[in-house]
């Protein structure tokens, strides 16, 4: 039976790992967070840990001895990362290293979540895992930054990048996009999104069927694991409406020059899923697919 340590647990992206995965039967599961366990049913292990300490983190691989691990952690909301740059450099980077490192002591594979902001926007076609990063902000620097140090570290690895995950969160775990839009329009409160920046989103439970493929593949890379539908987030919004008959003329669409975002966020950064389907048989669903579970 493999054992598999998800760190980051507590996330919306790990605890959706971490409950497909322990519900399977195949695997010894462990999850760890820096907070205690936000759901503590399940057939899992939890443990409380800081990724910043070393010494605790190595002692943990030393106890579990782990097949695979799967991290799940980071800082990633570009505004704060832009304006803590020390911290988010210490989780998304530093810590992601010594993670690596143990990874590559102990012989296991590592698998690694990562953003489609590690790429400018400017191109004109779908990213592909051979297209070269050139992130806009802070936080994508420090997630490409990562998947650097995991390629020059780990022989056995895998990097899934994903984009504008949704799906239905559990209590104590922060909204989404798509969540945060059907809040307000059930509140009747108009909503500003932004409708010249593209995305191809992701429901958080295909990134969970991902990544299971990747606990038995045994290429190393880098992987896209998103939705295959090419949309704006306005357009999204206009779905999460359609889906859930709400009123779209609450929905405000902008510029991003109008936003006046803070931090600057690519403008095209769809991803190709090409690569995942040919090697992995990874077959997103559609938006709708994955709007119907957050119906209650």
């Amino acid at each position: 039976m493999k054992k598999i340590l998800i760190i980051g647990a507590n996330g919306f992206t790990g605890r959706r790992i971490l409950d497909n995965l322990s519900e399977n039967g195949e695997y010894e599961v462990f999850g760890c967070s820096l907070h205690s366990d936000i759901r503590q049913e399940g057939n899992h292990t939890f443990i409380r840990l800081d990724i910043n300490d070393y010494p605790a983190v190595e002692t943990l691989f030393d106890h579990i001895c782990p097949d695979v691990v799967i991290n799940c952690s980071a800082l990633s909301v570009p505004d704060y990362c832009e304006l803590h740059r020390e911290e988010a450099y210490a989780v998304n980077v530093s810590a992601v290293e010594n993670l690596a490192h143990c990874c590559e002591h102990q012989g296991c594979r590592f698998i690694h979540l990562s953003t489609d902001f590690v790429f400018d926007g400017k191109s004109d076609r779908l990213y592909t895992e051979e297209d070269i990063p050139a992130p806009l902000n802070y936080y994508g620097v420090t997630k490409y930054q990562g998947e650097q140090a995991i390629a020059s570290i780990c022989r056995n690895y895998a990097i899934v990048r994903v984009v504008v995950v949704y799906g239905k969160a559990l209590p104590g775990q922060h909204g989404n996009i798509l969540q945060l839009v059907k809040n307000r329009l059930e509140a009747g409160q108009e909503i500003r999104v932004v409708s010249d920046q593209y995305r191809t989103p992701t429901w958080v439970a295909d990134i969970a069927d991902g990544v299971e493929k990747l606990v038995y593949s045994g290429n190393s890379g880098i992987y896209h694991i998103c939705g295959a539908e090419y949309l704006s987030i306005a357009e999204m919004a206009y779905r999460v409406a359609d889906y859930f008959n709400l009123d779209r003329s609450l929905i405000r669409p902008v510029t991003t020059e109008e936003m006046k975002e803070a931090t600057p966020r690519p403008h095209n950064s769809g991803l190709s899923i090409e690569k995942a389907k040919r090697e992995l048989g990874y077959c997103p669903h559609t938006l709708e697919e994955g709007l119907e579970e957050m119906k209650i």
